[in-house]
């Protein structure tokens, strides 16, 4: 029998959903929310009830059953670190994305939105592979400060999802290939993929890697101490230059690759520059992850929205397919990853995780 199940994934000015039979997208749709709809609400939990209405009012346009869904998907939070894999959205784990135990961001919603609408109609509701997941090994969470262990918030979901993908593609089990997977968006992670689990992750979160569009990467810390104490910035303006304002927003101006590359075209030296910079970071990130897996690595997967540019994917080529051949998954389809770990789970393929 088919698996009906409806998908959530909140940004934080869009609710993004898909409705799927087994893997079959029957409609998707991104509703898109104005800023001042949003500054309503003081904390991201209040926006509950308003998403879940215009949830609720688009599945009536479409003459959609919501009493024919098997289940119903979220992405997941801002929760505990945790193992990667498809999550119950049981009381305990509900109640740590009300809280947010590592942040506010609109992803918290996921899971609550989920259990809402699947509790209302007598179905499980899951997450999949949230940001948190970390299954770093020991080594890896050595920074060089005892006071601060490297931690694990990255594209997981993304990250898993062609991992996984790949595997099947070459009729092998995740578990038994040896992957370094780049995904290169909003912000860039690239983590070494090791017998199913991520045991090392350049983590695109608060300073870790590559610069991307919106951060700033790992930048010098003493250059950056300096700074924070300057007295000429705020604590919020100096997270605002490693995070939204940092990388190609820094040096030119637009978080958009494309811009980059308009750019470039033009004859924009400086532009042409970045980008170099940009390719050569991330593959240096490859080559650490390589190190990791003591030079034995399967494949190299790249994905992410700037997978799509070809003058950053020649770059990498050149740069890094000596260490192991490469495979382009362009983009990020966050929908049907939430559906895939949902159904994995629904048929038996993959034991449910209990938060």
């Amino acid at each position: 029998m088919a698996i009906k199940s409806l998908i959530i994934n909140p940004g934080s000015t869009s609710t993004k959903i898909g409705v799927f039979e087994d893997e079959t997208l029957l409609f998707e749709e991104t509703l898109r929310h104005s800023t001042e709809e949003i500054s309503q609400y003081a904390t991201i939990f209040d926006q509950k009830d308003f998403r879940k209405k215009i949830i609720t009012d688009l599945l009536k346009e479409k003459n959609f059953d919501v009493n024919s869904l098997n289940m119903v998907v979220g992405r997941g939070g801002m929760l505990k670190p945790i193992p990667g894999g498809t999550y119950a959205v049981t009381d305990d784990l509900l109640e740590d994305l009300k809280v947010g135990v590592q942040g506010q961001h609109a992803s918290n919603l996921g899971g609550i939105l989920a259990r809402e609408i699947a509790d209302s109609i007598g179905v499980p509701s899951y997450i999949v592979d949230p940001v948190v997941v970390d299954e770093l090994s020991p080594t890896a969470r050595y920074s060089g400060m005892a006071e601060i262990p490297r931690g694990s918030i990255f594209h997981a979901l993304n990250q898993k999802a062609v991992a996984k993908r790949y595997a099947a593609e070459i009729g092998k089990p995740y578990e038994s290939l040896r992957l370094i997977v780049v995904h290169m968006g909003g912000g860039v992670s690239v983590g070494a993929h090791e017998d199913g689990k991520v045991v090392d992750v350049f983590s695109a979160f608060d300073g870790d890697g590559a610069f991307s569009p919106e951060r700033a990467g790992g930048v010098p810390c003493g250059a950056l101490v300096k700074l924070c104490f300057s007295g000429k910035y705020t604590e919020k303006e100096i997270y605002a230059k490693l995070i939204g304002k940092g990388g190609f927003n820094a040096y030119c101006g637009t978080n958009d690759m494309r811009d980059v590359e308009k750019k470039v075209q033009e004859g924009d030296k400086k532009a042409e520059e970045v980008r170099e910079a940009f390719i050569t970071q991330v593959a240096k990130d490859i080559g650490s992850m390589a190190c990791v897996l003591q030079g034995k690595v399967d494949q190299i997967l790249v994905t992410g929205g700037i997978a799509y540019d070809k003058a950053v994917v020649a770059g990498l080529k050149a740069k890094a397919e000596w260490i192991s051949p490469m495979t382009i998954y362009p983009g990020e389809d966050e929908l049907t990853a939430l559906v895939q770990g949902g159904l994995r789970v629904m048929k038996g393929e993959e034991e449910v995780k209990v938060y």
